[in-house]
């Protein structure tokens, strides 16, 4: 009887210390309060106005941060990095052979590529609408923002092959570097579990780049080329995102 008496008391206290563990546990791990967002994402974009007349779609990897305030309100920085296969103004015609080759110095024929690449750095501003009441930090994400906007053709050649006229300083005579001033807007859907175990944003991405090109000369049309550009981008976003979690009561922590 003292035995049965002795192991009640030991499964009541486990019991009982469990359950309250459970309920610090859960206290602790609400999404509730101010937080900071670490986002890791990754885009495809279709491009229109006179980005549209350069190149075809690009994907981009993109990554940013967050301030998510307890009023469900986002300030942060963000920036992706645009590559792409499709480039439709052959800048290096006036190279080629009348078969479409470009020769190296030692007479062989040299395995060209043209990429685009191009870089977007800038903040943003915005808000969290919930859908559901039991959880209100996940539902409609809308945010605007501001940056800069960068693109180039990539010259791709093969290292063991030498073309003098793409040499390092002559290929920017070809790659049209442009950047400039660029709007943005998302709108989405962004997820923060109450558990805090599974966090992403996924949704419609656009921007509008007020850009120019920054060479002094392009050799292929052997002109300047000192007009004013509208880039536009059209596309999607998928991210994964860390939160962490700022102004905990650290009372309610046990170890």
């Amino acid at each position: 009887m003292k035995k049965l008496l002795i192991f009640l008391s030991v499964a009541l206290w486990a019991t009982t210390g469990h359950a309250q563990r459970s309920r610090v546990y859960q206290e602790v791990r609400s999404n509730d309060g101010s937080l900071i967002l670490f986002n890791f994402s990754y885009g495809g974009h279709l491009p229109g106005g006179d980005l549209g007349d350069r190149f075809g779609g690009n994907y981009s990897a993109g990554l940013g941060g967050d301030f998510f305030t307890k009023n469900n309100w986002v300030v942060g920085l963000h920036s992706n990095f645009y590559f792409g296969k499709e480039v439709k103004t052959d800048v290096l015609a006036n190279l080629r052979s009348n078969e479409g080759f470009i020769y190296a110095d030692d007479g062989g024929v040299s395995d060209i590529q043209l990429r685009e690449r191009g870089l977007y750095i800038g903040g943003h501003l915005g808000k969290i609408f919930p859908v559901s009441e039991n959880n209100r930090r996940s539902g409609i994400r809308v945010t605007v923002g501001g940056g800069f906007l960068q693109h180039k053709i990539r010259i791709q050649d093969e290292p063991q092959v030498f073309v003098s006229p793409l040499d390092k300083e002559y290929k920017k005579g070809y790659d049209r570097l442009t950047n400039g001033f660029a709007l943005t807007e998302f709108i989405g859907y962004q997820f923060l579990a109450n558990n805090r175990l599974v966090n992403f944003m996924i949704g419609l991405e656009f921007a509008q780049g007020f850009t120019a090109n920054r060479r002094s000369f392009n050799f292929d049309t052997r002109s300047v080329d000192s007009g004013n550009r509208l880039d536009l981008l059209y596309g999607f976003r998928l991210g994964w995102t860390l939160p962490l979690y700022i102004g905990e009561n650290p009372d309610l922590i046990k170890y």
